[in-house]
């Protein structure tokens, strides 16, 4: 084999470099099913990546659940989704400890958990590296979200090692989120004084108040909207989700099983690559997260948070039944029925202010419209009174005066000529007949111009309307007498000083021929 073809490019999907997953198990069957989704959903190449499966120590049916799962998935309807090689080997380390959450996370445990784990992880790699191998990708099944892409983001950068940043959902009533993974980090002066105080077999591990090393953390440094493929430079590595190139394990790095530079596996692991001058590179927004499994602090707070909600469902109830019992004994006293009868009299009363304030509202509406209709009547009377002078002229006789004999001069007495001709009436004033006449006229005129306004005598609310009519009629031309003709109406002498002036113009012409 030509190892110099296997060392890993930052397009390894373009020239076909083949991935080795590894995968330790132990007691795994409940995240298996998930770990499988994500097998499935991966967009490398499915035939360019050999599996590699490690179970040890295992209590539950980790071992058959694998082997069906794994039959399924190579012998898919599609063949895109088959995978390269399987390998699956099975060795018990002797892991006394147990897997729940407190035994794996209890400071007490870490060290010789970590010493079983990189015995179990080196085991693993080294039965089913291959020559053809040019990537090496170690990932634990309980991760619940990462990207379909992840080998292929992780492999543009082009590595040595590199890790992106892990946390973990949690309950809202936890804050939601929390960085998971804390053994990817930066050295700290502090830590290197730390180190030099201990024994040579102690191992340091973070993320615990026993060793206070004060060094920057991956997990802490994630901006949730910050460049995923900025790069940062760390020391120690967490096993969560893992990349290397096959040539750093071919070289002699491994994940030591005892104390290395006072740490073991991953960050033992991370402390010998960097020793051996291999990049080992970390993402700090870069994100993939962990399944959440209740601490017991958390199991803890979830009982607390148990018990303060029966206490005030206990007292929600006994304060439902302390107001039962006063609104019964109130029952059974008269003061309910003045109550109610209280309460009635309000109401009515309420009842009664409100239908006050609708005829109030209604009666200024009606006012309003009143007042309207009668701006209207004004303006039809105005109309009419400049009407009835015209009918009332017309109706006057005018005053012709009679022909006198030839020979003789009307009124002229022919023995007392001069007196009688000064007794003579004024041919220009009307006499007492004729004024008499002028009036009885003038007073027809006014009946004929009521009777046109209300022909039919009808009470005064139809005679507004009838005036309204007779107003809209005018306008167009016509009078109430020619309406009944069906003719216009003819042009009228005017009315008014000027209509007067001409009048009298007329009767001194009369008078003077």
């Amino acid at each position: 084999y030509d190892l110099s073809n296997v060392g890993g490019t930052s397009r390894g999907w373009e020239r076909e470099e083949r991935i080795l997953l590894c995968a330790p198990l132990r007691d795994a069957a409940a995240h298996l099913p998930l770990f499988f989704s994500h097998l499935r959903n991966l967009t490398y190449p499915h035939h360019l990546i050999d599996l590699a499966f490690l179970v040890g120590d295992s209590k539950d049916n980790t071992l058959p659940l694998l082997s069906d799962l794994l039959s399924d998935l190579q012998t898919h309807e599609n063949p895109r989704e088959a995978f390269g090689e399987i390998s699956v080997i099975e060795k018990d380390f002797g892991q006394k400890v147990n897997q729940d959450v407190e035994s794996r996370h209890g400071f007490a445990a870490q060290a010789s958990r970590r010493k079983s784990m990189a015995q179990a992880r080196n085991w693993l790699l080294s039965a089913a590296l291959r020559p053809t191998h040019s990537w090496v990708y170690w990932r634990d099944v309980d991760v619940e979200t990462a990207p379909f892409t992840i080998l292929e983001d992780l492999m543009r950068h082009n590595k040595d090692v590199i890790v992106p940043n892990v946390w973990r959902p949690l309950p809202d009533w936890l804050g939601g989120e929390q960085p998971y993974d804390l053994n990817s980090w930066q050295e700290s002066e502090t830590a290197l004084a730390l180190a030099d105080t201990l024994d040579e077999d102690a191992v340091i591990v973070e993320g615990y108040a026993e060793y206070a090393t004060w060094r920057p953390h991956l997990a802490y440094l994630r901006d949730p909207y910050g460049d995923p493929d900025m790069e940062m430079e760390i020391d120690g590595v967490g096993g969560v989700s893992i990349l290397a190139k096959a040539r750093v394990f071919r070289a002699g790095v491994h994940f030591p099983a005892f104390s290395f530079e006072k740490h073991a596996e991953t960050e033992g692991f991370g402390k010998m690559a960097k020793r051996m001058k291999y990049s080992v590179i970390g993402l700090p927004h870069y994100t993939i997260w962990h399944m959440y499994e209740p601490s017991v602090d958390d199991i803890r707070h979830m009982e607390e948070m148990e018990q303060e909600r029966q206490a005030r469902e206990k007292e929600e109830g006994e304060k439902r039944e302390r107001e039962e019992r006063i609104k019964q004994q109130f029952d059974m006293t008269e003061g309910k029925g003045q109550w109610e009868k209280d309460k009635a009299m309000l109401e009515e009363a309420l009842k009664g202010e409100k239908a006050e304030a609708d005829a109030k509202e209604k009666a200024s509406k009606s006012g309003a419209g009143k007042a309207k209709e009668g701006k209207a009547v004004a303006a039809v009377e105005d109309e009419a009174s400049e009407v009835r002078p015209l009918a009332v002229e017309d109706a006057q006789p005018q005053h012709k005066p009679q022909a006198a004999p030839k020979d003789t001069v009307p009124g002229l007495d022919p023995i007392n000529g001069l007196q009688a001709a000064e007794s003579l009436p004024d041919p220009a004033s009307p006499s007492d007949s004729d004024v008499a006449q002028g009036q009885d006229g003038a007073q027809a005129a006014a009946a004929a111009q009521e009777d046109a306004i209300n022909p039919h005598g009808n009470p005064p609310a139809a005679a507004e309307q009838y005036v309204k009519d007779r107003s809209r009629k005018a306008i167009q031309g016509l009078t109430p007498a020619d309406r009944k003709k069906g003719q216009p109406l003819e042009k009228k002498p005017a009315s008014g000083r000027a209509g007067r002036k001409k009048a009298g113009r007329k009767g001194k012409q009369d008078v003077a021929l």
